[in-house]
């Protein structure tokens, strides 16, 4: 998930959210009691938080195994660090329990490598990847393997404000670049909303950056960690550091920025000083949700565009951000094969749809998007599916952590970034961690 994507699932889209949390929670609860006894086996599900979605569809989906098996969820921490702890921990102890695991896709890696999933079945790999956005399948894959399943995928894209683009004289029917939007800010005094806080929201541009700029962060990254080739000092990683440190120095992101994550840039967007930001879809409901509750003008809803991520240079293809979650096995499952006909059920197009359209998680698979209500819910559903087609994973390597939070303490405060040593210093003192140089 970046990110953000841990973010996305907090924001009613439907009433039933409550109803949907609590079916969740309980069942977490169950999960610790479950057992094989009896004639139907129990699968537990390990569950990100979201709106209820992932307990409904393991409702759905035991209901549909006509008593083959029952799901029971339960449910991760909130923070995604967190959940890569108690997923690689409960792996590592060769927990008979991961029987179905929502995965962030930086993660799989850590999880494939050491040999913690159990393999895909031939068939169901193919049933499974035969219709899958390209950069939903880049995400579940290691060393040119799908090793687990794409259920949801996510992506930013750039939300604007039509008057203040009109204003600044922007085309917003073509590409924009960075560059473009900062001049366009600086001219309306407005902010551009970014997630500029040390997290791992912070990963997620800086990657964005440097692919979209036609480099890679990590070049190697099945290497061994003394063996790894690091791109952050490079041309690409130069031009990210300059959008990052213009943004950061000219104050254009906003007074907040250096502790803003996802929530406080829409926040922010949505305000007078409002006019452009990279974000994901969860955005869409979120602000019709306030509009509808009175916190917010109705007018702002018709002054809303969206187009694709920001070019870093003008006429390149953009590389805009990939989150989500992929389904995996823990290789330690007592029911591997039926861990793979409930996880064939639940990434089914019919129930991408239904996440999407009451949970706000862009579906993997590109027939969902054809959903009568997904179209109705969520009108960009277009752009949302193009861009996880121009999507590009963060590193995707067993050592992701060492790298994003070595990231994450070389290039915050952004207004601290500097083109021509952050670049530098960030690799080395990413490349000295890996070797055991230096902490963290």
């Amino acid at each position: 998930m970046p990110q953000g994507a841990k973010h996305h699932g907090r924001h009613r889209i439907r009433k039933s959210a409550a109803a949907g949390f609590a079916l969740a929670v309980g069942a977490t609860l169950l999960a610790g009691c479950s057992s094989d006894s009896g004639s139907t086996p129990t699968l537990t599900w390990y569950i990100n938080p979201d709106d209820g979605g992932q307990a409904e569809l393991a409702k759905r989906c035991t209901d549909a195994s006509n008593g083959e098996y029952t799901i029971e969820t339960s449910l991760l921490p909130n923070d995604a660090p967190s959940q890569r702890e108690q997923l690689a921990r409960r792996l590592a102890a060769g927990d008979t329990s991961m029987d179905i695991m929502s995965l962030d896709p930086p993660n799989v890696p850590e999880y494939a490598e050491p040999g913690y999933l159990a393999p895909i079945p031939d068939d169901v790999r193919e049933r499974t990847t035969a219709n899958v956005l390209e950069g939903a399948l880049a995400g579940a894959t290691w060393k040119d393997e799908v090793v687990a399943v794409p259920f949801w995928a996510n992506t930013q894209i750039l939300w604007y404000r039509k008057s203040v683009a009109e204003a600044a004289g922007l085309d917003m029917s073509q590409p924009v670049t960075w560059d473009q939007l900062i001049e366009a800010v600086a001219s309306q005094d407005k902010y551009l909303s970014v997630q500029g806080a040390r997290a791992e929201s912070m990963t997620v541009w800086v990657n964005a950056l440097i692919e979209s700029g036609g480099g890679q962060i990590v070049e190697n990254p099945d290497a061994s960690a003394d063996e790894i080739r690091l791109g952050i000092d490079s041309d690409a990683g130069k031009k990210a550091a300059e959008i990052v440190s213009k943004i950061g120095k000219d104050g254009l992101g906003g007074p907040g920025l250096p502790t803003q994550t996802e929530n406080f840039s829409m926040i922010q967007f949505q305000g007078d000083k409002g006019a452009f930001m990279v974000n994901y879809p969860f955005v869409w409901p979120a602000t019709n949700a306030a509009v509808e509750e009175g916190s917010l003008p109705a007018s702002l809803i018709d002054d809303i565009g969206w187009a694709l991520y920001p070019q870093v240079n003008e006429g390149e293809e953009t590389a805009p951000p990939l989150g989500g979650i992929n389904l995996g096995v823990g290789s330690k499952s007592k029911h591997p094969d039926l861990a793979y006909k409930a996880i064939e059920c639940i990434v089914s197009p019919e129930n991408q749809a239904y996440y999407f359209a009451s949970n706000g998680n862009p579906p993997s698979n590109p027939d969902a998007y054809n959903d009568p209500e997904v179209v109705d819910t969520f009108p960009m559903a277009g752009t949302i599916r193009e861009s996880l087609d121009l999507a590009k994973p963060r590193p995707q390597t067993p050592y992701y952590n060492e790298i994003s939070t070595g990231i994450q303490q070389t290039w915050t405060p952004p207004q601290d970034v500097n083109p021509d040593t952050t670049p530098g210093t960030s690799q080395q003192f990413i490349l000295e961690v890996l070797k055991g140089e230096r902490l963290l």
